[in-house]
């Protein structure tokens, strides 16, 4: 996001955002009535984005505002030098921002967002956060630090130990550079004081994300302090969660809006959709806030939840954002608005994705998916789809490819995703819409599948040799089948929607 320059000198009556103004914001900003000063960092928060800002400090805002006994404030953590930006923002607001919730009537709510309370840099100031998650008031740390932020070989499933971060973090526990360096050394510092563990908790798009941060953290730990790895395997709690709620980036209309329609200068402002969910397995180590009370829904198992979200609104986001870039859409809701699109859209959740998901308790999936494309098509939120397609290489392997590889398994239908990947060969070879226009790309491994993918022409399995991303799916004589006759076809035609309209009417699987 490009930050806004503060516009109070051109206009005297605007209100900066922070704590002294809160009474002076108007009538239709709904802002924290609780007393703030009250508020402990019970929750520390490693990787305060958007999503972040949108879901579990908005549900926790939304519990303070109920229960003005409850203390659960959060400490937000950045480990990177591109969070200084967040954190200088948020410091001069005294950690508070708007919530833009934008319905697709064109109603629109603004609330201030006070649940946090603090903002750590661990890139500057590693021992602060240390000993932040040390602290006896720190009872759960939690993270949104995006699929790659869990530092896994797709290859192999396991915790890369070649990341130069990672080797200097076994080497230098106090001075850490990967979240796992910093759990590790404050648990370990817990440990030595007597103090009880905290609880862990992902709030990732992963399936099972509480598992596989247990993984990672325990595997970590190992390597560094085998008796202290025993200590939090026995101790540490890694609920895991399903996590759900549409959260655009932050754009310069959002704050313009906040400035035009309420006179109010936010430097940072979120904006999200109304939906908001969040499933959780009740398992913490040191309690935890009542969530439940504010719309949270705790369970014994999360699996088949996760396993849907992940499958069709994920792998379905990532289904348009590709397609939709080479076609020359820019929004989620431009591809949803466009008839064949939500139809391949459509045809994808339900003869690939729906058949591999396992019964969720609760859940009409014919009712969720007619959600997914309402939601998809809000026209209120401005979803770019060079957003969707951010570090696709960590979500396609959890989003999209596991869909592919229950189908293989199964003998049932993979043409559809089939083609996101060879779409996805050629936009990381050619990084322009079919019209020229050139695609914004951040992926951290950019040069690798673009040189993989560039080397199409002459070996047309080139691109599926990347096995960080693919693992051993080019071994699958199916899909290779499926794959190089989908990529020849587009490299030769540069016409997505021709290819997906033939899909569609042909409507079985040519395998």
């Amino acid at each position: 996001m490009t930050r806004q320059t503060s516009p109070i000198g051109a206009n005297a009556s605007l209100t900066p955002l922070n704590e002294a103004n809160l009474a002076q914001l108007n009538s239709q900003v709904s802002a924290p009535q609780y007393d703030r000063s009250r508020l402990k960092p019970r929750i520390v928060h490693v990787g305060v984005g958007g999503f972040h800002r949108s879901h579990e400090a908005f549900y926790t805002d939304e519990l303070l505002r109920n229960d003005r006994s409850s203390d659960w404030g959060i400490c937000g953590v950045g480990l990177r030098e591109a969070d200084e930006k967040i954190a200088s923002v948020l410091k001069r607001q005294d950690y508070l921002y708007t919530l833009i919730i934008r319905h697709p009537n064109g109603t629109v709510e603004s609330r201030v967002i006070g649940s946090i309370v603090d903002f750590l840099l661990g890139c500057h100031d590693p021992e602060s956060v240390i000993e932040q998650m040390a602290s006896p008031d720190t009872q759960i740390v939690s993270l949104t630090i995006t699929e790659g932020g869990y530092n896994i070989d797709a290859a192999t499933g396991e915790f890369n130990w070649n990341h130069p971060d990672a080797q200097h973090d076994l080497q230098n526990p106090t001075t850490p550079k990967l979240v796992f360096g910093f759990l590790t050394e404050a648990l370990k510092r817990r440990r030595a004081r007597n103090l009880p563990a905290f609880t862990i908790q992902s709030c990732d798009n992963i399936q099972h994300n509480g598992d596989l941060t247990r993984k990672t953290v325990l595997g970590f730990a190992r390597k560094q302090d085998p008796e202290l790895a025993t200590w939090i395997e026995s101790n540490v709690c890694f609920p895991n969660a399903m996590v759900d709620r549409i959260t655009p980036v932050t754009t310069q209309d959002d704050m313009d809006y906040l400035v035009q329609e309420h006179q109010l200068c936010d430097e940072w402002p979120v904006t999200c959709e109304p939906f908001c969910q969040w499933v959780v397995e009740d398992h913490f180590s040191a309690g935890r806030p009542a969530w439940e009370s504010v719309g949270a829904q705790f369970v014994p198992d999360v699996g088949p939840y996760e396993k849907m979200k992940l499958r069709l609104l994920n792998a379905g986001h990532s289904v348009l954002g590709i397609l939709g870039s080479i076609h020359g859409h820019r929004t989620i809701d431009g591809c949803v608005g466009d008839p064949l699109f939500a139809t391949y859209l459509r045809q994808f959740m339900d003869a690939e994705v729906t058949p591999v998901l396992d019964e969720v308790e609760g859940i009409d999936l014919e009712t969720y998916k007619d959600t997914l494309l309402e939601r998809f098509g809000n026209p209120n939120i401005k979803d770019a789809l060079s957003r969707i397609c951010l570090e696709s290489s960590s979500k396609l392997p959890v989003f999209l490819i596991p869909t592919i590889q229950d189908n293989l398994a199964r003998g049932g239908r993979i043409e559809l995703a089939t083609l996101v990947i060879a779409a996805w060969c050629f936009y990381s070879d050619k990084q322009v819409d079919q019209h020229g226009n050139p695609l914004e790309i951040i992926d951290e491994l950019k040069q690798p599948l673009h040189q993989a993918a560039a080397a199409t022409r002459k070996d047309p399995l080139s691109f599926l040799e990347v096995t960080e991303v693919f693992g051993d799916l080019i071994q699958n004589e199916r899909f290779t089948k499926q794959y190089v006759s989908m990529v020849e076809t587009l490299y030769e035609t540069t016409d997505i929607a021709s290819i997906m309209e033939d899909l569609l009417q042909s409507g079985n699987d040519p395998n």
